[in-house]
C-alpha cells in the first residue's frame, strides 16, 4: 500500500498536480526520495524497500547574494518520465573497468524570497542517491546580472532515525599533529556508536560516513547507509558532516579557519552559471551495495586527456619499515634489487632525499635502478607556508613556477610518479593546488600519490593520473606504536566497507616482517598471520601498490622454521603471492562481513578471481560462503593459517558446493582464495 502511494505521489508530481512536491525513485522501485517543501524549507527523504533510511532532511544554502534555504517557492519539475537513463564509461583503476549506469532522475526548480531561481538535481539509481544545487546567474544588488556567487554555508543535512548506529571518524582539531599537519583524515574510527551531539574534538565528522539503521522490531529490516561527496575540484572546499543536531541531524560543513595554517576563505567562491559537488548516499539491506557502489565516479566528467597511458603496478618503499636512515644510495640499491627480485615495477624514495642524496645524485641513482628494470616515485611535501614541515624537498609544490621546473626536471628523468605530502586542509585554496598537482604533472608524464591528504572525490575518473590518496590511520602507525599493531585486523576489516568504499586508499601494506623493525628484530611486534596480509592485498584496493616488504623479507627463499623468530624472512609461499597479486581489478563482489570484525571481498581481475578475508573477532572464525564466481568441482587454490601454528600454508580446495564453502581463520587471521 505504502509503495502504490509513492507511486502515486510521484505521478501527480511529474503532472503538477502537487505544487510543492516531487518524487523520483530508482529504476527497481525499491530506492524512492521524496522532496517537499515545509514551512518555505526545501527537505527530502529517503526510504529504501519501505524503510525509512532518512528522514526529511534539510536543503539549501545560503549565498552572499541571498538565502536559498527558506522562503523556498516550487517552479516546476523535469525528470527522465519516458524511460530509464543508461550510461555506460571505463574505467582502469578502481572496483570495476566497465561499468554500466541506469538510474532515475529529476530536477526541482525552486526560487527564493528574492527571486532568485535555483534547481536541485537528484539522480537515482537502485541503491544510490546523488544530489546538487545547480546556480544560474543572478540578479545582483545593482539591478544588473551577478556572475559570480559566495557560498556561506549549507543547510544540506542528513536525518537519520533514531535507532541508528555509527562508524565515524572525528574531524581532527586543525594544525595539531606532526608539524602541525593536520586535519589529514587519520582518526581512529568509532564502532556501532549511538548518535551523540558531539564528536571527540567537537567539529563532526570526516567523509564517508557509515550509519546502521537498525531494525525496530522481528519484522522490520536493518539497513546501511553511506554518505560521502564526490566531484569537489578546484571550484569548491571539501565537507564534512557536523556533529548531530537535534534528533540524528547531521549537516554540511565547511572547512575550519584554522586549517591550512589559517590561509584561505573557508566559503567556496564560484562564477555562474555552475553547480556544487553531488552529495551521495548509498543504502542497503546489506554491506554489498556499499562495497560495490561506483555511485563516487557515476556522474563526474574527466577534467582532462592523460597525455600517455600510465602503467599501475607494484612497488618497494624502504622508508615504512627502514625509515629516515635508508633514505641513501646503498640502501635504496637494496630496495632495487628487492623490486627486481619481485618483477615490482617501481620503488617509492621517500622524503629527505634532496639533503641525502641531492639532485645531481638522484639523477645517477635513477639511471642506475631503470637500468636493472625499476622505475622510481619521488617523494615531495606539498607545503611551503602553511605547516611546519622541514622534511625535503619543501617549497616547490605550493609554488607553481617551482613546481613545473621540477616536474621538468623529473619527466627529462624518467621519473615515473610522485609522493605529495602534508596538505593539512579542505579549503577551496587547497583543492586548487591538488588540481594543479595533477594538471602538471600529467602535463609531464607523472603519476600522483597523495599521502598526509583528503579523501579522493571521484578523482580516480576526474584525473587520468591520480593513483591514489592515504586519508586513513595507514601502516606508518603500525611502525610507530605497538596500539596500532595491535589492532591492524580491526581496521583491515573496516576500510572495505567505509574508506576505500569511496575511492583509492594507498595504504601501503602487507608486512612480512614479523618485528616491524629494520632487519626484522625488535620494534613493534605484528599481532596478525603472514595470511592476513596476503588478504588486505586484495581487501585493500589501490592501482599503485607500495608494499611495506623489506629486503631481509627474501632471505635464501627456502622454507621457514620458524616464523616468528628475530630475523626470520618471509615463507616463500608468500613472497610468490606477492609477485603475482594484481593492483587493478574488473569486478568487485561483497561476500561478507562486519566493519570492525570481519570482511570478505572477492575481486576478478581477466579471467582470475581473488577472493580474501580477514578476521578480527577475537577468536577462531568458521564461515560458510556462497561464492557465485566459482563452479561445483573447480579445484582452486588456498592460502590459509594453519590453525595450530598460524603459519601460512597454500593447498588446493576442491569445490563441492559453491553456495556454501568452508573456510575457517584463526584470530587475527585471513584467507585468499585464487580460481
Amino acid at each position: 500500500m505504502k509503495k502504490n502511494l509513492i507511486i502515486l505521489a510521484s505521478l501527480l508530481a511529474s503532472l503538477g498536480m502537487n505544487a510543492q512536491t516531487a518524487s523520483v525513485s530508482s529504476p527497481d522501485g525499491k530506492l524512492v526520495v521524496n522532496f517537499d517543501i515545509k514551512d518555505t524549507k526545501p527537505m527530502y527523504e529517503v526510504i529504501y524497500d519501505g524503510k525509512q533510511m532518512l528522514d526529511y532532511s534539510p536543503l539549501g544554502f545560503v549565498a552572499d547574494n541571498g538565502d536559498y534555504t527558506q522562503g523556498i517557492t516550487f517552479e516546476s519539475t523535469t525528470a527522465n518520465n519516458d524511460g530509464v537513463f543508461k550510461a555506460s564509461y571505463k574505467m582502469d583503476r578502481s572496483k570495476y573497468s566497465d561499468i554500466n549506469v541506469e538510474f532515475n532522475w529529476r530536477d526541482i526548480h525552486l526560487k527564493n524570497k528574492n527571486g532568485n531561481k535555483f534547481d536541485i538535481h537528484f539522480v537515482v539509481k537502485n541503491n544510490d542517491v546523488a544530489f546538487r544545487y545547480c546556480i544560474e546567474n543572478q540578479p545582483s544588488r545593482q539591478n544588473g546580472k551577478k556572475f559570480s556567487i559566495r557560498i556561506m554555508k549549507e543547510a544540506t543535512g542528513f536525518d537519520f532515525p533514531h535507532q541508528t548506529t555509527t562508524f565515524l571518524t572525528p574531524q581532527s582539531h586543525a594544525m595539531i599533529g606532526w608539524k602541525g599537519t593536520k586535519p589529514s583524515y587519520e582518526e581512529e574510527y568509532k564502532y556501532d556508536e549511538p548518535m551523540t551531539s558531539k564528536s571527540q574534538y567537537g567539529h563532526g565528522y570526516t567523509f564517508p560516513a557509515l550509519f546502521h539503521v537498525n531494525a525496530l522490531d522481528k519484522n522490520d529490516k536493518d539497513g546501511w547507509v553511506l554518505v560521502s561527496e564526490t566531484d569537489v575540484d578546484s571550484r569548491y572546499c571539501g565537507s564534512r558532516l557536523s556533529d548531530m543536531k537535534g534528533d540524528g541531524l547531521y549537516t554540511i560543513e565547511f572547512p575550519m579557519p584554522e586549517e591550512n595554517g589559517g590561509n584561505g576563505t573557508i566559503e567556496p567562491a564560484m562564477k555562474l552559471p555552475n553547480y556544487t559537488p553531488w552529495r551521495t548516499i548509498t543504502v542497503g539491506t546489506s554491506l554489498k551495495p556499499i562495497v560495490e557502489t561506483t555511485i563516487p565516479w557515476d556522474f563526474v566528467e574527466p577534467r582532462y586527456e592523460a597525455s600517455q597511458q600510465y602503467k599501475y603496478g607494484k612497488g618497494t618503499w624502504s622508508w615504512i619499515v627502514w625509515q629516515d636512515n635508508s633514505i641513501n644510495t646503498k640502501d635504496l640499491l637494496e630496495y632495487a634489487k628487492l623490486s627486481k627480485a619481485m618483477g615490482y615495477e617501481y620503488m617509492l624514495i621517500d622524503n629527505w632525499w634532496d639533503n641525502n642524496i641531492g639532485y645531481e645524485k638522484m639523477e645517477e641513482f635513477v639511471k642506475t635502478v631503470q637500468g636493472m628494470g625499476v622505475d622510481v616515485f619521488l617523494w615531495w611535501s606539498s607545503s611551503g607556508y602553511w605547516n611546519d614541515i622541514e622534511q625535503g624537498p619543501i617549497n616547490k609544490m605550493d609554488n607553481p613556477i617551482e613546481r613545473k621546473k621540477v616536474m621538468r626536471w623529473m619527466k627529462k628523468l624518467g621519473v615515473k610518479g610522485i609522493k605529495v605530502d602534508f596538505f593539512g586542509g579542505d579549503k577551496q585554496e587547497t583543492m586548487r593546488l591538488y588540481e594543479a598537482i595533477l594538471s602538471d604533472a600529467n602535463d609531464n608524464g607523472l603519476m600522483v600519490i597523495f599521502h598526509g591528504c583528503t579523501i579522493p572525490r571521484g578523482w580516480e575518473r576526474m584525473y587520468p593520473n591520480y593513483v591514489g590518496s592515504e586519508a586513513v590511520l595507514a601502516s606508518e602507525n603500525i611502525y610507530f606504536t605497538q596500539g596500532a599493531a595491535d589492532k591492524e585486523a580491526k581496521d583491515a576489516a573496516t576500510h572495505p566497507f567505509i574508506r576505500n568504499a569511496i575511492g583509492c586508499m594507498e595504504f601501503g601494506g602487507c608486512f612480512m616482517n614479523r618485528h616491524i623493525n629494520r632487519g626484522n628484530k625488535g620494534g613493534n611486534t605484528r599481532r596478525t598471520t603472514d595470511v592476513h596480509e596476503l588478504a588486505t592485498c586484495v581487501l585493500f584496493q589501490n592501482p599503485v601498490q607500495n608494499f611495506a616488504i623489506t629486503p631481509e623479507n627474501l632471505g635464501d627463499e627456502g622454507n621457514v622454521k620458524d616464523y616468528n623468530a628475530e630475523g626470520a624472512p618471509a615463507p616463500k609461499l608468500c613472497m610468490d603471492f606477492l609477485r603475482s597479486v594484481p593492483t587493478t581489478w574488473d569486478e568487485t563482489v561483497y561476500i561478507d562481513g562486519y566493519p570492525g570484525k570481519y570482511a570478505i571481498v572477492a575481486r576478478r581481475s581477466g579471467n582470475l578471481w581473488y577472493i580474501a578475508g580477514n578476521n578480527a573477532t577475537g577468536r577462531a572464525l568458521t564461515l560458510k560462503l556462497n561464492l557465485p564466481m566459482l563452479s561445483k568441482g573447480d579445484e582452486v587454490c588456498l592460502y590459509s593459517d594453519n590453525m595450530k601454528s598460524r603459519e601460512p600454508q597454500h593447498t588446493s580446495l576442491k569445490v563441492k558446493n559453491p553456495a556454501a564453502v568452508t573456510i575457517t581463520m584463526a584470530d587475527q587471521g585471513g584467507f585468499v582464495i585464487v580460481k
